[in-house]
């Protein structure tokens, strides 16, 4: 017999603590071994997080709402109900639930009752002959009739998700159940009707008082420790001006098509880095990194505070509708923090765009680990002079970048620059193919 300590778990490489969204179980509720029973929020993202023990839920150390430090025990399980109350005694004296652990096999480091859900090495949905899916997967399964064991997740290690039924019932590859007699004349193609939500829409961003402090949120303090952390990298800065008139004809012409302008600029930034490896790498102790993937991050401020950068993986072999797709899909699940960490933390160079709101130019701060961010500003019509020696209006913007010098020097980025301009001045049209 033996009582188990539930630890916080490090979600992400930058996170130092975490916020107890909910509890899925309550106090002296069973729990399987693999089974979801908190939902915490990392630094970036809601994680459903499994237990590696079966026994019982038997107390709560941090009740949700509440933050603690990773590593820290959060909560208590028990083998049996009988240790239920024991467990109780144990939380309420503060010992360690180590000491009642009669196995004498060693506890793992990580042999609390919390990791971030995995599946099998192998990347199926299945572990130990039972299936692995978030509990949103399962009720929203149970609301649209599919079948889970039809499915290949895309979470990680193969675990399914709830966007993994959505999608299937979506495409309408779940067999049609038996006919049954309808209640009332339906039209034969009915569209299902849409799932709730997976988690409720963010909170609007707390209204300042004057006078009032108001606490840092998770996503904040996240932004916090990444800004600080670049204070000791030395890095320059050097603006561009680019001509729109064939970027912003092309947008017009494939807007109908789902196209955004994000996903256009990421992808011109993604294949100029093509041809400029140097500004995709980043510094290490060791030397330059120099990554073999293009992902693009892009900077989304969060409705309730903080900023968080979605990835455009391989933005530079991915076509542009596939891509604003994808980053129509990540923008979505962000700001309703369901993010995978792969989605937000596996980026090579950052965009930021402040031109959506009217800004002309502005300086951008370095991300940690990586060598460039660009800041994007407004396209406005300038009056300039053509090379005929006459005068005509152009629609510009201002970019400007900033770089690491360690590795990044300004000859290298005025080169990217003036193949970004040339790109998007003489052939946008190759962003299409």
């Amino acid at each position: 017999m033996s009582i188990h300590e539930v630890f916080m778990p490090a979600l992400s490489s930058t996170m130092t603590e975490g916020k107890i969204v909910s509890w899925v179980k309550s106090p002296g509720d069973k729990v399987e071994k693999g089974e979801t029973v908190v939902v915490v929020e990392s630094d970036k993202a809601d994680m459903d997080v499994e237990t590696f023990y079966e026994g019982f839920l038997a107390h709560i150390i941090v009740e949700a709402g509440e933050t603690a430090p990773v590593g820290s025990a959060i909560a208590f399980i028990a083998e049996t109900e009988a240790e239920i109350e024991q467990a109780k005694s144990l939380a309420n004296s503060g010992g360690a639930a180590a000491t009642t652990t009669s196995s004498p096999e060693p506890v793992p480091a990580t042999a609390s009752a919390a990791t971030p859900a995995l599946a099998s090495q192998n990347g199926s949905n299945h572990k130990e002959g039972r299936l692995v899916a978030s509990p949103r997967a399962r009720k929203l399964a149970k609301e649209l009739k599919v079948d889970l064991t039809t499915l290949q997740g895309s979470g990680p290690h193969g675990r399914i998700v709830a966007e993994d039924v959505e999608a299937l019932s979506n495409q309408g590859k779940q067999p049609a159940p038996a006919p049954v007699a309808p209640p009332a004349p339906v039209p034969t193609s009915a569209p299902v009707a849409p799932p709730a939500p997976r988690t409720p829409a963010p909170a609007p961003a707390v209204a300042a008082v004057p006078g009032q402090i108001v606490p840092l949120t998770t996503f904040q303090n996240a932004v916090v420790r990444n800004m600080v952390a670049t204070i000791s990298v030395p890095v320059f800065r050097v603006g561009y001006t680019i001509t729109t008139d064939g970027l912003d004809k092309l947008y017009k012409q494939i807007k109908s098509k789902g196209v955004t302008m994000t996903a256009l600029l990421a992808k011109a930034v993604a294949v100029t880095l093509q041809k400029h490896p140097l500004l995709n790498a980043s510094y290490s102790d060791q030397g330059i990194v120099y990554h073999s993937d293009i992902n693009i991050s892009v900077a989304v401020a969060m409705d309730d505070g903080g900023l968080i950068t979605p990835v455009l993986q391989n933005a530079d072999a991915v076509d542009i509708y596939s891509l604003s797709r994808t980053w129509k899909s990540l923008v979505e699940r962000a700001r309703a923090k369901q993010l995978q960490p792969q989605e937000y933390n596996s980026g090579t160079f950052t965009l930021s765009n402040l031109g959506m709101f009217g800004v002309d130019k502005f300086d951008a701060i370095l991300p940690p680990g990586q060598g460039s961010i660009l800041a994007i500003g407004a396209s406005r019509p300038q009056v300039v002079a053509t090379s005929d020696g006459l005068f005509g209006v152009r629609q510009q913007m201002q970019v400007n970048i900033t770089s690491d010098h360690r590795i990044i020097y300004g000859a290298h980025a005025a080169a990217f620059l003036q193949d970004l301009a040339k790109l998007i001045e003489t052939n946008p049209q190759s962003l299409t193919m």
